[in-house]
């Protein structure tokens, strides 16, 4: 297993796997935009008028020593309306440019590659979720485990996707959500040249 690591560090890009990491604020702002694109707005709740029932007044305007009310739906009634509630057209995004994108995920690959977590190898298997299992169990890989490859097959895909914690990710697809929270990345050779492409463009000033 130590062979294998300190061959597949020799054989990263520098330019992608080892660049300065002044300090974490990019990887955070990368973090959370990422989690922000992915959220959903699902909720949705009933604005005053849309509440059923309440056409009636519920008690006459005076004499009664009571609160003038005019309908049961007045949003501080029970199951009356609700005031600036979630409308279900709520837009959660946060805009990152490509370019910070691209040094953020940089950034993220160095700090997992100091760490050690990255290994170069391809996994063969026939569609067998047992041959992927092997490959997990002879290279020490037990927890969450990103494998990056240039292309998805069917059959890397069916043979991984019974098994937990394993996630399969095309090159270009790399986010600094997924490497920061893999405890082990497996990049498979033909991958390499295509995230150095990808990562390695030069910035425009």
């Amino acid at each position: 297993m130590a062979e294998t690591t300190k061959a597949a560090t020799t054989a990263l890009p520098k330019n992608v796997f080892n660049v300065e990491v002044q300090n974490h604020e990019l990887l955070k702002l990368a973090y959370d935009s990422y989690l922000a694109n992915s959220r959903q707005s699902a909720a949705r709740t009933l604005q005053r008028g849309e509440v059923s029932g309440g056409g009636k007044k519920p008690w006459k305007q005076k004499g009664t020593g009571r609160a003038r009310f005019g309908s049961t739906r007045n949003p501080i009634w029970r199951g009356g309306g609700v005031v600036f509630g979630p409308r279900g057209n709520e837009n959660y995004s946060k805009k990152l440019s490509t370019t910070s994108k691209r040094v953020a995920v940089r950034q993220a690959l160095t700090l997992a590659n100091t760490a050690k977590k990255i290994i170069v190898k391809d996994i063969t298997t026939s569609g067998k979720t047992s041959e992927v299992a092997k490959f997990l169990t002879d290279n020490k890989l037990s927890r969450k485990t990103l494998v990056v490859v240039e292309e998805k097959s069917q059959e890397l895909l069916r043979a991984s996707s019974n098994i937990q914690n394993v996630m399969v990710l095309r090159a270009t697809y790399l986010n600094v959500f997924h490497i920061l929270n893999a405890d082990h990345i497996v990049i498979s050779p033909s991958a390499l040249p295509v995230i150095e492409q990808w990562l390695a463009k030069k910035e425009a000033k």
